[in-house]
């Protein structure tokens, strides 16, 4: 079955039983924010919010917030495509006759991705006159205003024609006018560069709503060279129907699509954009982004507003994050002949950690796969990647760190690399959009014997209570940070971090070990490689070599935006109001 609007998947969710429906009046300030919170934490259904104060649109949240709602969304079928896809792309040179009637079902797939011209648009059935109309969210305190939390930015290159489907965040700043946080990155950003250069604006469509697969394709860490649009039709099952009329727009119109804002980003225009809480927990701040000109706003008649919230994961994008990983994994082989398989830590934001099977068939291969992985698409944005060749399950953080670790040298397995880009939302750089990056191998037979417990005792009454998170890795509190403090040299002069391979000052160690979950956020959430990493080294061949434990400061910096936290009035209203209904899920 294809599911090719909002509604269509919200009838099919309470069908299995899988939605909670919300017929009390919500306000889309905070309160529906707090509810989908709520309802992530205890793993509930998706929301149909049905009466939102302000709107006569219904919002629904929580629609991917499982694995078994990302099921209904797509089936079994993308996942197995991709699947013979690698398959075959590995094992059909030198093609036979056999082989290539093994693959027939290939085709007959493929035949049905791709594009489909219509002469009718659901979307295009009622027009609205104001941005005011629309039930977008404000999900945190101290955000900014309204924000279309799933929007989909669809532009063409200038140039080339070639389109873009991205995700990027969408301010509410006048009836007719909206922010554009269109990163450099992004596929878009590149667009609107072009577009600038020359002095021209540069149409786009926002889109929200529609067939499931457009949301997940808008998100999917794809090569700059495959079409967002393409993918959604595999997801979809069926060609993707697109109207083409010049009167609307120059830019191929989604027929069915919930919502279409249709419109331009002109060039030289910035306006401030922002703070907005965001995926990596934090608060990102106010900066100047380019603008979005609406020209018409569109909806079906039967039209469903999807919302998401994000924060601190794991929240619903986590579901989102790792279907995508499963979907494409398969292809990394295919797309980069070294790796064998990658994994980014959705607890950490996705981008601030990763870690990768690479093949070892020469002495340090695994640099050179580390390097593709840096430079391909949305991987390029990692800020640490652990590289082993051992067959792990790389899901699993504390064994796959712990492999990689049992085959790491100091002296010339860990590589920083500095003054380069970072993703926008991550503030542990210097600026926005600069950083550093590191790089830690462990390939090869075991050459540490970690250390698995605390053998003496802290002297320095700064630092407190010692954790081993796992062997070879202690977890130490420290004071609060202050700029050039000294903290890391004190720190390494203490005979309890001697024998470990890593040692974290973080700024609440029994917070940071609970789990791994939380040390993955607590500690690569809150450090820059090129900033924060010290210990006893010396340039080797120009490569920074260390001896002894490597220490990391990851506590919160001066210059960090704050954790997000719930407003408590709003907690105790959401509690009044539905804290019996809630607690029953």
């Amino acid at each position: 079955m294809s599911i090719r609007s909002t509604s269509e998947f919200v009838k099919e969710l309470a069908r299995k039983g899988q939605l909670l429906e919300i017929k009390e009046e919500v306000d889309p300030i905070l309160e529906i924010a707090e509810i989908q919170r709520r309802v992530v934490g205890k793993r509930g259904p998706a929301i149909l919010f049905s009466n939102v104060k302000g709107s006569k649109f219904s919002v629904a949240t929580n629609l991917y917030g499982s694995e078994n709602r990302i099921k209904i969304a797509f089936g079994e079928d993308p996942v197995k495509f991709i699947q013979k896809i690698a398959y075959t792309a590995k094992h059909l040179m030198p093609p036979t006759p056999k082989k290539v009637w093994e693959a027939r079902s290939l085709a007959w797939t493929a035949l049905k991705v791709g594009l489909r011209k219509v002469s009718k648009a659901p979307v295009l059935e009622q027009e609205l006159n104001s941005l005011d109309e629309l039930p977008a969210l404000k999900s945190w305190p101290k955000d900014a205003g309204k924000f279309i939390t799933l929007p989909l930015v669809y532009t063409e290159s200038p140039k080339t024609g070639k389109g873009n489907l991205g995700m990027y965040r969408i301010q509410f700043h006048e009836p007719r006018l909206t922010g554009m946080h269109i990163q450099i990155h992004r596929g878009g950003g590149f667009h609107y560069s072009e577009a600038e250069s020359e002095g021209n604006s540069l149409p786009a469509h926002i889109y929200v709503g529609g067939p499931p697969a457009l949301t997940i394709s808008a998100v999917a860490p794809l090569p700059e060279e495959i079409s967002e649009f393409l993918l959604a039709s595999l997801l979809l099952g069926e060609r993707l129907k697109v109207l083409k009329n010049k009167k609307i727009s120059s830019l191929p119109l989604v027929a069915d699509a919930d919502f279409a804002l249709i419109g331009k980003i002109p060039p030289r225009i910035r306006r401030p954009e922002g703070p907005f809480g965001d995926h990596y927990g934090y608060y990102a701040l106010k900066h100047d982004y380019p603008v979005f000109e609406v020209d018409h706003i569109y909806a079906r008649k039967d039209a469903i507003w999807p919302a998401t919230v994000v924060g601190r994961p794991p929240q619903e994008d986590h579901w989102i994050a790792e279907y995508l990983q499963h979907l494409l994994s398969p292809m990394f082989p295919i797309v980069m002949p070294q790796v064998k398989g990658v994994w980014a830590y959705e607890e950490s934001g996705v981008h601030s950690l990763a870690a990768a099977i690479v093949k070892e068939r020469y002495k340090k291969e695994a640099f050179m796969g580390a390097l593709r992985i840096l430079g391909e698409g949305q991987l390029s944005l990692t800020k640490f990647l652990i590289v082993t060749d051992q067959d792990v399950p790389l899901m699993d953080f504390r064994t796959t760190f712990i492999a990689a670790l049992e085959r790491f040298q100091p002296r010339t397995d860990l590589h920083i690399f500095s003054n380069i880009s970072q993703d926008t939302l991550d503030y542990t750089g210097p600026k926005v959009n600069e950083g550093s990056k590191a790089v830690l191998l462990g390939v090869g037979p075991k050459t540490q014997k970690l250390k698995p417990k605390i053998t003496s005792n802290l002297k320095n009454t700064r630092f407190k209570d010692p954790k081993v998170y796992c062997p070879g890795v202690l977890v130490i509190s420290g004071p609060k940070y202050k700029h050039k403090d000294g903290i890391l040299a004190l720190l390494k002069k203490e005979t309890i971090t001697q024998g470990f391979l890593f040692v974290f000052l973080v700024d609440n160690s029994e917070e940071s070990t609970k789990s791994d979950h939380d040390f993955i956020w607590n500690v690569f959430t809150r450090f820059e490689p090129a900033a924060d990493i010290y210990g006893d080294s010396e340039l080797v061949r120009n490569h920074i070599s260390f001896t002894g434990p490597i220490l990391v400061d990851a506590r919160m910096k001066t210059w960090y935006p704050s954790v997000l936290e719930e407003d408590p009035k709003i907690t105790k209203q959401v509690e009044n109001r539905f804290g019996r209904l809630l607690d029953s899920l």
